[in-house]
Order: structure tokens, then sequence, then C-alpha cells
């Protein structure tokens, strides 16, 4: 009754979550025995590895990367670390079409500013990845959603590809209660006016102007700078599949219903999206449009 106990039949399973909180910012280990009838197993015991951390800044939102974890784990410290959420899986992305995830950024200080900077998010052969807000400013206590956008117009493998993150703390040169949030997406827009005027009207034309917004003035607090890194796995390729069956004939006389069956493989990477439309103008004919995804 003191302990959480469980019955198995032959052939059944059972999942549980085991949750970690902790209330240090240290490593922490821990074991756990499976007792089966009035016996410890020796066999089945589970290994509990955590890190808790204090970080200024974190990035949240990201995945475990499990293909990478060592099956061969131990207790040693040497050998077996915290599995940190640095990870970003996009699946599957068809050549040529954008493909995001988005996650989250955190200043967790009370009273320091932070900017942070992504690698260069121009497409490159080797790596399409885009950042945006690629620069930003973070101020205390606030957090920034970031969008990470794939597109890649060759097929291409991507296996934990690493971008690191410039941060560093920063002082503003005017009060920083007057300094407002800025990143290098915002923009600001005028009206200026124009020489055209519309004929009958007594005012001339206006243009609207968008220009980005500037970053504010500041300064780099000495020895503040760190790397953040995120890790970044796709596949990109063509969608491919085959069909057994080019023609089907259907026939069926007056208020008879009739049904064929024919079969579509995916013999490609990704997964493929389809859609049946109608192509012929008649009233035997689909008249609405059906759509689905084969997985690969």
């Amino acid at each position: 009754p003191k302990k959480p106990f469980l019955l198995l039949h032959h052939g059944e399973s059972a999942a549980f979550d085991v949750i970690f909180k902790p209330t240090v910012a240290q490593r922490l280990e821990g074991r756990i025995r499976v007792l089966v009838g009035n016996v410890y197993s020796k066999k089945t015991q589970i290994e509990l590895v955590g890190e808790g951390h204090k970080d200024e800044f974190t990035l949240d939102g990201l995945e475990e990367d499990r293909k990478e974890r060592n099956a061969k784990s131990s207790l040693e410290k040497d050998i077996i670390d915290a599995v940190r959420m640095n990870h970003i899986q996009f699946g599957d992305c068809p050549v040529g079409k954008d493909c995001r995830r988005t996650f989250t950024i955190t200043n967790h200080t009370c009273t320091k500013v932070m900017r942070f900077e992504w690698e260069a998010d121009a497409p490159e052969a080797d790596a399409p990845f885009q950042f945006s807000p690629k620069v930003g400013h973070l101020h205390p206590g606030c957090a920034k959603n970031i969008t990470v956008t794939l597109k890649s117009d060759v097929p291409a493998t991507f296996r934990r590809h690493l971008v690191k993150c410039k941060v560093a703390k920063i002082n503003f040169e005017l009060p920083q209660s007057e300094v407002q949030d800025w990143d290098n997406t915002m923009s600001i827009v005028t009206w200026k006016d124009t020489t055209r005027k519309d004929p009958g009207a007594r005012w001339t034309k206006k243009e609207k102007v968008v220009k980005a917004a500037p970053e504010p003035a500041h300064t780099v607090v000495e020895e503040s700078s760190h790397e953040a890194e995120v890790y970044l796995s796709a596949v990109v390729a063509y969608t491919e599949f085959r069909l057994d069956t080019v023609v089907v004939q259907l026939e069926a006389h007056p208020f008879q219903t009739r049904m064929a069956t024919f079969t579509m493989h995916n013999t490609g990477k990704v997964a493929l999206e389809y859609s049946w439309m109608k192509v012929e103008d008649s009233e035997e004919a689909v008249t609405k449009p059906y759509s689905h995804a084969l997985m690969r």
C-alpha cells in the first residue's frame, strides 16, 4: 500500500512518466529498482540523471535528440550527461517548399538587457536555414519567439546541423525605461508628401515609406558574451509515387452503385500529399475534391 504497484498479465505493457523538477543548480542522480514479487530485480534498474540549471538566457520549446543518446549509459559523470533540449527536427520537407519551426528565447534576469544574434541567415548551398528575427534585444524577464525556416531547391539531408547564437549583456545609452523593444524584423512607417496631385483635390498625394527600425545605441558589457547552440535535422526530397492501375472501369445500371479499388504507393523518402479533383464535366463524375497524405 505504501509503494506503487501494477499487475501485468502475459503480453501486457505499462508506461510511466518520470518528472524532474530541480530546486538547485547542480547535477542530480538516482536509480529506480523494480520489485518483482518480494524480490528486487537486479536486471531491471532504471538510471536517472538530471541537471538543474539557473541560466540567465534559455532556449525553450526545443526537442531532445534521442538518436544521439548513448545506449550504454552509466552513472559515471564522464560517460552520461543529462540530455539537453537543443534539437529541432524538421522531419520530411518537400524540395522547394518552406518548412518552419518555432521556439522561444527568454531573458531570466531581473535587471539586465540581452542582445542575441544568430549566424548568417542567407541561404547557402549546404545550410539553407533562416532565423527570424536574426538579431534582437531581450529586456529583463521578457521572451521572444524565433522562427526557423528551411527551404532547399535540391534534395538534401541535414543531421544535427549546428547553428550558434551569440548572446551578450548590453547597456543602453538612454535610460532603459525609455528604450523600446527591438529586433531586425521591426520597421518604421512614415508618410511623405509627393508632387502628385489628384485632379480637383486640394492636397497632394502622400506616399507610404517603410524603413527598418534602427537598433538602439548600446554598449556590450565586458566578458558577458557567450554562445547558445541549436542542432537542426531534416530530410529534403522530391515526392514520388507509383500507381498499379491506370484505368478504372465502372459499369452500373441506373440507381446502382459500383466500387473499384486500386493502390497508390509512396516510393519516395518524404510524405506524399495528394488530392483527387474532377476533370470531366459530367453528372457521374466526382464533384468534390478529396485530399489526403500518404506517409512513407
